[in-house]
């Protein structure tokens, strides 16, 4: 069993459906991303939310709504095994009308791009955190589109598998 790290982080996500496209990260290793990324001390979760989307695809998100929260435990690459307890927010989002795809200005570290890919096509992606496979089909058919969150908030507790 994996170490755990001592102290929880929060990350804040954005969830951006357009015409039945979501706008994802490409990053290292075929994997997929929702943009966002970890909350800092003293910053709230809506400014962690639009700095991280101005740092990864180059523009402020509009109408920040929360839908989700989850509990992820975090597999790090380390020896002896480690795991960091992150909590998640997934926010519903949209960018401006004329928003093109591009790297923002300090995208990840394993960023590769940025793009619309078809909500018909997730079932193929590979995503990183990997729970995301798992709960993106779900949040989107509870209307993701639609005037307030359907569904539970909270999503429940989701650990990486370690690989051999």
């Amino acid at each position: 069993m994996a170490e755990l790290i001592p102290g929880v982080r929060n990350a804040a996500r954005a969830l951006i459906v357009r015409d039945s496209h979501l706008l994802l990260l490409h990053k290292q290793g075929g994997l997929h991303a929702l943009p966002g990324g970890g909350q800092e001390t003293g910053e709230t979760l809506l400014a962690a939310l639009q700095r991280e989307c101005r740092e990864e695809i180059g523009c402020e998100v509009l109408a920040p709504e929360l839908l989700r929260v989850g509990d992820y435990f975090k597999l790090k690459q380390s020896e002896p095994a480690t795991r960091r307890h992150q909590v998640d927010f997934l926010f519903r989002c949209r960018v401006a009308a004329d928003y093109v795809p591009h790297n923002g200005p300090s995208p990840d570290k394993r960023q590769t791009g940025v793009a619309w890919l078809p909500v018909a096509s997730l079932p193929d992606c590979r995503f990183s955190p990997a729970y995301l496979g798992e709960v993106l089909p779900e949040v989107l058919s509870a209307g993701i589109s639609s005037a307030a969150p359907s569904g539970p908030l909270y999503m429940g507790e989701f650990h990486d598998l370690a690989t051999s």
